[in-house]
């Protein structure tokens, strides 16, 4: 049972800017519609709206949603030919190698028995994402992501090309060294979205502050590993 409900970040006739609470879903669950989902919990309070995009059911952070339909046809198109910026926040393990890495790999969604997105030379659309170690960390590191496209399991896809999985994230970790912590949910985070304002054409730049659980990993990975590390 949900008990979080997203904070309202920004609002107004025609746009609600949410921090998504992890384990909300975006859209209706295709096999128990009765969850509750982004429009069930709001549209109650802000009458109906449309979904302009969509986070995992574990993926906390920044969304934008449209209060009419003029503004979703515009906010859809704004997507669709990528004139929006999203950045993500990912606790990731084990660490990289490397400070910064453009990932640019073609991508099969359902590519597998679990449905798993994977890289795909010869069927997969094309996909590039930009990521920057933020903070090294014990055995992981604070990623910042930049996705320049917007395929399902995008991020998570292209870090276990990379060796890599995000921290809570069974479904990609499988063959990597064991997580150095135990964490309750996924640890992806959408720390920012940038995006044309549908009527005036401004840019539109709004940010979502970390949640309680992403915050309380990122400590636990910071601590020491030995007592000689806290001098």
């Amino acid at each position: 049972m949900i008990t979080q409900t997203p904070n309202i970040i920004f609002k107004n006739q025609d746009l609600l800017i949410i921090d998504k609470p992890a384990g909300l879903l975006s859209v209706p669950d295709g096999y128990n519609p009765q969850l509750p989902h982004l429009r069930s919990v709001l549209e109650p309070i802000y009458g109906s709206l449309w979904m302009v995009h969509r986070l995992d059911k574990d993926t906390s952070g920044i969304m934008v949603i449209a209060r009419n339909s003029n503004v979703h046809r515009t906010l859809n198109e704004a997507f669709k030919n990528r004139d929006t910026e999203k950045t993500y926040h990912s606790l990731v393990f084990p660490a990289p190698n490397w400070r910064n890495k453009d990932i640019d790999l073609p991508l099969k969604i359902d590519a597998d028995r679990r449905h798993r997105t994977r890289v795909d030379e010869k069927h997969g659309k094309p996909a590039r994402s930009i990521c920057e170690v933020k903070k090294y960390l014990n055995d992981g590191a604070l990623l910042e992501i930049k996705i320049l496209t917007g395929i399902t399991h995008q991020i998570r896809a292209h870090l276990r090309e990379m060796k890599l999985a995000i921290l809570g994230d069974s479904l990609y970790s499988t063959g990597l060294p064991v997580p150095p912590i135990d964490v309750p949910r996924m640890m992806l985070h959408a720390r920012s979205l940038i995006f044309p304002d549908p009527i005036t054409r401004e840019k539109l730049n709004f940010s979502a502050n970390y949640p309680d659980d992403f915050r309380q990993a990122y400590h636990t990975l910071k601590l020491p590993t030995s007592p000689d590390e806290v001098f």
